[in-house]
């Protein structure tokens, strides 16, 4: 078998309510190989969105609660600033809800990613390469008239398109995808879709949280969050 990407192994994650633990994740394993694209199903509330976070370290396991490897290296094993590179450089992230800067053009927003921690000199030579691999991005992605324009003056599909372009914009080897044509209907979610296959046959590597089975059905493998663990007997390979 060939090592994994990413791996999650026994992971556990509870929240405080007021005075209430919630434990969302009881165990929660899973193992993602270079090029391949798994989408997690599950319903409403069994810790999808939580795993995709924890897989992108915007959050982490509870103390002692499993652990998280990236290429073999655990993530916790990360100092602060090689965590924020994991989440800049290594994963890009595409929500439900897009989470574009408004005062931005739809240019700016998808260099954002490229200018984290671009100290100024760097800035004012690397300024021309970086707008131009946005540009191209953003063309191929069908919004090459739209550079210019804000978030306000675009379609939900259009808008989600600069988010996947923002995600992308360091070339990142995964990324991760909560349900990102929720807010769309179903003839501008299939595009979305559409272009995502296009970026997996390049070779990017996808875990996508769904409940939608259709859009489960796009991918390389299925599996499904029961009781907050994945289900790997329900595991399935989706021709």
């Amino acid at each position: 078998m060939n090592e994994p990407l990413l791996e999650a192994r026994d992971l556990h994650k509870t929240y405080r309510l007021g005075r209430v633990d919630v434990p969302v994740l009881h165990g929660a394993s899973l193992r993602v190989v270079a090029g391949e694209w798994v989408a997690v199903l599950g319903a409403s509330g069994s810790g999808k969105s939580t795993l995709l976070h924890l897989l992108g370290n915007l959050d982490q396991p509870d103390r002692g609660g499993g652990t998280i490897h990236f290429r073999g290296r655990p993530l916790d094993a990360l100092v602060r600033w090689e965590g924020d590179r994991y989440r800049n450089r290594s994963v890009g992230f595409v929500f439900q809800f897009y989470h574009l800067l408004p005062e931005l053009t739809v240019l700016e927003n998808a260099m954002l990613p490229a200018l984290v921690g671009v100290t100024r000199l760097r800035w004012w030579r690397e300024r021309a390469a970086i707008m131009r691999r946005a540009q191209d991005t953003l063309e191929s992605f069908g919004l090459g008239h739209r550079l210019r324009h804000r978030p306000s003056e675009l379609s939900g599909g259009e808008r989600q398109r600069v988010a996947i372009a923002r995600a992308l914009a360091n070339s990142p080897p995964v990324l991760l995808a909560d349900e990102p044509t929720g807010n769309l209907d179903a003839r501008t979610g299939a595009g979305i879709l559409d272009l995502l296959a296009d970026r997996h046959r390049a070779g990017l590597t996808i875990v996508m949280v769904t409940h939608d089975l259709t859009i489960a059905a796009r991918a390389d493998r299925v599996v499904h969050l029961v009781d907050g663990r994945v289900d790997e007997a329900s595991a399935s390979a989706v021709s």
